[in-house]
């Protein structure tokens, strides 16, 4: 079993102030080229479960660990020094959906555990690789109504949302993450949720850990869902002193530019991070998504060469073969420099 070691996180600080990070690409998009069957998703361990598997990918670290793990190697061999657990949905809010739920907590052990054992086998003293235990928002929603015909509806509480992902985060912390990423938020009381969850999870544990805080905007009116622009949405998270504030998913590099250089600008007193969808989709294309891996790192290159960013990877669509070049043509580039002192009292 790989040796759990939850201080490497404390480096990645002064790592982001001398270079910009590479983030890892899609899980999703990795595992469709797989084509896998429902035999996969089930495995022997879930072999006469009542209700269909296919496409939860996130009970695949119990049935497929080794395409995965897999994954995981690809992405740190094309350059990533951080790989994201694969438990995006690994909540007992989104498994409900498999009636799944009560495995929640054991698939977040694993799969911090697959990430940790694949990062030991790439690290080195001069390139030190981490482990995020990604916290996805859930298919719920704590701050919008599920019914047009009753604005006060909600489909789940803050207090089942907090739960939940305390429980997630017990699990991730035992498996053994670097860090924790609360990613492609949606609705911020979601993130409010997680954010609650890890500040008293580390409060209780002792275990003080880097978070990442990464924000959705759906459309070119640039707000979350939840309706926040991305000014709002970083005044609304930024009292968590986040080791860095981005943007991933919904739009490709193009269609972010400006929110990823409005928060650049206003989240002056901690790191940027940024990882696009490659580009819209496109059913057609290999990845379903239009950009090549040169088109997605050309994009990147010009927020690195214009000082936006500090950690660059990519989202839906995106392979190792747009990490490896993200990671070659964005490390020309000098990381962006946060204007206030913060960081260092942080650290």
């Amino acid at each position: 079993m790989t040796r759990l070691d939850y201080t490497r996180g404390a480096a990645l600080a002064q790592i982001l102030k001398e270079r910009i990070v590479i983030l890892d690409g899609a899980m999703g998009t990795m595992l469709q080229r797989h084509r896998l069957s429902e035999a996969d998703y089930r495995g022997e361990r879930f072999r006469d479960h009542p209700k269909s598997l296919k496409g939860n990918g996130d009970v695949l670290r119990l049935s497929r660990p080794d395409i995965v793990e897999s994954i995981h190697e690809a992405y740190l061999r094309a350059g990533a020094d951080i790989v994201e657990t694969n438990t995006f949905g690994a909540t007992s809010v989104a498994q409900a959906d498999y009636d799944l739920g009560a495995f929640a907590r054991e698939m977040n052990v694993a799969g911090a555990r697959l990430a940790k054992e694949a990062c030991v086998k790439f690290a080195s003293a001069d390139k030190p690789r981490f482990v995020a235990g990604a916290l996805g928002p859930t298919p719920k929603t704590a701050s919008i109504s599920p019914d047009v015909n009753d604005p006060a509806a909600r489909n789940v509480t803050f207090a089942e949302l907090r739960d939940a992902y305390r429980e997630q985060a017990e699990g991730l912390l035992e498996g053994g993450c670097d860090l924790f990423l609360v990613e492609t938020i949606f609705d911020t009381l979601n993130a409010k949720a997680a954010i609650f969850a890890l500040d008293a999870l580390m409060e209780d544990s002792g275990e003080r850990l880097p978070v990442i805080v990464s924000g959705t905007v759906t459309d070119a009116s640039g707000r979350i869902l939840s309706g926040q622009t991305v000014p709002a949405f970083w005044h609304s998270v930024r009292h968590a002193r986040p080791i860095a504030i981005g943007l991933n998913c919904a739009l490709g590099a193009a269609l972010m530019r400006p929110y990823v250089e409005e928060l650049s600008r206003i989240a002056g007193d901690t790191f940027v991070s940024c990882y696009p969808n490659a580009g819209l989709p496109n059913p057609m294309s290999e990845t379903g998504f239009d950009e090549t891996p040169e088109i997605t790192s050309g994009l990147l290159e010009e927020f690195a060469r214009s000082g936006l960013i500090n950690i660059a990877g990519g989202c839906c669509g995106t392979t190792p073969e747009h990490i490896a070049m993200i990671a070659e043509r964005v490390g020309r580039y000098s990381p962006r420099v946060p204007k206030f002192s913060a960081l260092a009292a942080a650290a």
